[in-house]
């Protein structure tokens, strides 16, 4: 029983920081909300991360990039190890990433061995929908921006804001004020309402 519970303990130990650090992918604060563009410099000499930012910075390229609910992280390896950072389009909404959460977004995304940088867009689903190794491929934001736009219609409504309802109108001056609804009497059948696709 004894080697049971120690089995146990050093079991929890070990998996429970394992468990936490999924928590703290900040990826999962934008599902529904916001299509992560990450790229991440696996060579320090690559200027594409440079490249990248001088693009975001273009009135056009931002605007672009704003309507289709992006946000843009940028992991890079120094000398301390991976540092990550968050560029939103509200300033609040930036900030730079904790070590434990710059490490579960590289393990969310799974990229395996490799060089160059890796650029890659996740959906507001939380699936890579596109991703470039930079070299040797090229880099061009309109091919990301082109695979937001054919998208369904299902991942480009997933956060779509809900309609306001219309506000009761108040009575015209003088007029009398509606009356409320009957309640429905027992064994009457409810009026049909309609259906939602």
């Amino acid at each position: 029983m004894l080697i049971r519970s120690l089995t146990l303990a050093t079991l929890m130990a070990f998996t429970g920081p394992l468990l936490a650090a999924d928590d703290i992918n900040p990826l999962k604060q934008d599902l529904g909300k916001s299509r992560p563009l990450v790229v991440v410099e696996l060579d320090s000499g690559n200027p594409t991360l440079a490249t990248l930012k001088k693009q975001l910075n273009e009135p056009a390229t931002k605007q672009s990039f704003e309507e289709r609910n992006m946000v843009f992280y940028t992991v890079s390896f120094g000398s301390i190890g991976a540092e990550g950072e968050k560029f939103a389009k509200d300033p609040k909404d930036s900030k730079k990433l904790t070590p434990p959460e710059t490490n579960a977004l590289i393990r969310a995304l799974k990229l395996g061995a490799g060089s160059g940088t890796k650029v890659i867009l996740v959906g507001k689903d939380g699936e890579k929908k596109v991703e470039k190794t930079v070299p040797p491929d090229t880099l061009d934001l309109k091919e990301f921006f082109s695979a937001i736009d054919q998208m369904p219609q299902a991942e480009k409504d997933l956060a779509a804001p809900a309609e306001p309802e219309p506000a009761a109108t108040p009575p015209a001056k003088g007029a009398k004020p509606a009356k409320p609804a009957k309640p429905e009497k027992a064994g009457s059948k409810p009026a049909p309402q309609q259906l939602d696709d």
